[in-house]
């Protein structure tokens, strides 16, 4: 498709993280790159992002990764609730730090994706422009006419329109049991990260630059469901206003419009690829996960990273499709194995009954006696990983020049 007179070229569907973090790699690696994204601009969302130490050394490769631990607004000592405020575990960044070799930052998701967009080739960002098809040998139909590719990045998300063509069988994203809210508001004086689980609920605070904090809670309820006013506050003053301090403050200074509310899917059942010919799929498009472990943005980082290391700008002789053969014989393992991990912490979260819940609640306190540590255990084998050495990484630990 491309000219032996100019670099081969890349067309990634989708400028969420993980599609902005891929079209990096490529460009490094010398393909000419050109991102579609739907939406008419890069709107900021209100929402936090945890990137924990496997993402920020997919983030080193990509040149960005000092900026995002820039971001990071707390050191010290945080841990889990139960919803009268009574410690049931404790741990601290330090304490991950060590363990995985760096620590977890949380960041602005629209912090994230503008230091990442600011790392694309000029002109390569094309907003406003839908993709109503994709044909694996790299033709990509948009409302605007049709734009040829010697590789298609598919990273449109759970509900991927990619994915749903090139493996139509498949049963896609399941409803995971519990819906969530997001909300970025003023930081309350002294507010420490955390997590309270009551019977079926879940909240989480963590604090961001800006004298602001990223809050996040969860519910077992129906799909589909919005509060009756519009007004999702309600919703969480119904749910958790009678917790702790300092969750009512933090609900009250929500101003209108600004809880994020979305049904949680995930993949239960893995892909049988994570590619057809020259499209790769990617991120939530190729293995959606509930949010327990804070893996799903992290995982479509190293996605992109590792994809931009096997995809050399060699399109002979199917060279392309061997990569991306190597690319789901990579990450398809590894992805099926956070997905499930993660949907058995989210399964703790959905416990409602009494007695479950006593007894999940004393095991923590039983494993923070032991150890405050060991409740970063569910992370081991997933944060302490390392990105390939590639040409673009300096001394094959990950660390960009």
């Amino acid at each position: 498709m491309t000219s032996t007179s100019e670099p081969p070229h890349a067309v990634v569907v989708g400028a969420g993280i993980g599609g902005l973090a891929a079209a990096v790699g490529l460009g490094r690696r010398g393909w000419r790159v050109t991102v579609l994204e739907q939406a008419a601009a890069l709107e900021p969302v209100g929402a936090g992002i945890g990137i924990a130490p496997n993402a920020l050394r997919a983030l080193d490769v990509l040149g960005a990764g000092d900026a995002v631990r820039a971001l990071g607004a707390f050191q010290g000592e945080g841990g889990l609730h139960r919803p009268d405020g009574r410690w049931l575990s404790r741990t601290s960044n330090e304490a991950a730090a060590e363990r995985f070799g760096g620590p977890v930052v949380v960041a602005h998701r629209a912090e994230l994706v503008a230091l990442l967009s600011g790392l694309l080739p000029d002109g390569a960002l094309r907003t406003g422009t839908r993709v109503v098809s994709v044909a694996p040998d790299g033709r990509v139909g948009t409302e605007d006419g049709r734009v040829d590719a010697d590789l298609v990045v598919a990273a449109d998300g759970i509900h991927s329109p990619v994915r749903s063509a090139l493996f139509p069988a498949h049963p896609g994203p399941a409803y995971a049991g519990f819906t969530s809210w997001r909300m970025v508001v003023p930081a309350p004086e002294g507010c420490v990260p955390h997590e309270t689980w009551g019977r079926g609920r879940l909240w989480g605070t963590v604090p961001l630059t800006g004298d602001r904090v990223y809050c996040y809670a969860t519910a077992v309820t129906p799909p589909g469901g919005r509060a009756p006013d519009g007004d999702e506050r309600g919703e969480l003053r119904r749910l958790f206003g009678d917790w702790h301090h300092p969750l009512p403050e933090l609900i009250a200074s929500a101003g209108p419009g600004a809880v994020l509310r979305n049904d949680v899917h995930h993949l239960a059942r893995p892909l049988p690829a994570f590619h057809h010919g020259r499209i790769a799929l990617l991120g939530d498009a190729a293995h959606a996960m509930t949010p327990n472990l804070g893996q799903g943005g992290c995982q479509a980082l190293e996605d992109a990273v590792v994809l931009a290391h096997l995809a050399a700008p060699d399109t002979r002789d199917g060279a392309v499709e061997h990569a991306l053969a190597a690319y789901t014989a990579q990450r398809l393992p590894r992805t099926s194995g956070v997905v499930r991990r993660s949907r058995s912490i989210g399964r703790l979260t959905t416990w409602s009954s009494r007695p479950a819940v006593a007894v999940r609640d004393a095991l923590f306190a039983a494993v923070n006696r032991v150890g405050p540590r060991l409740v970063l255990r569910s992370l081991d084998g997933i944060a302490d990983w390392r990105p390939p050495a590639a040409p673009y990484a300096a001394d094959g630990t990950g660390r960009a020049p």
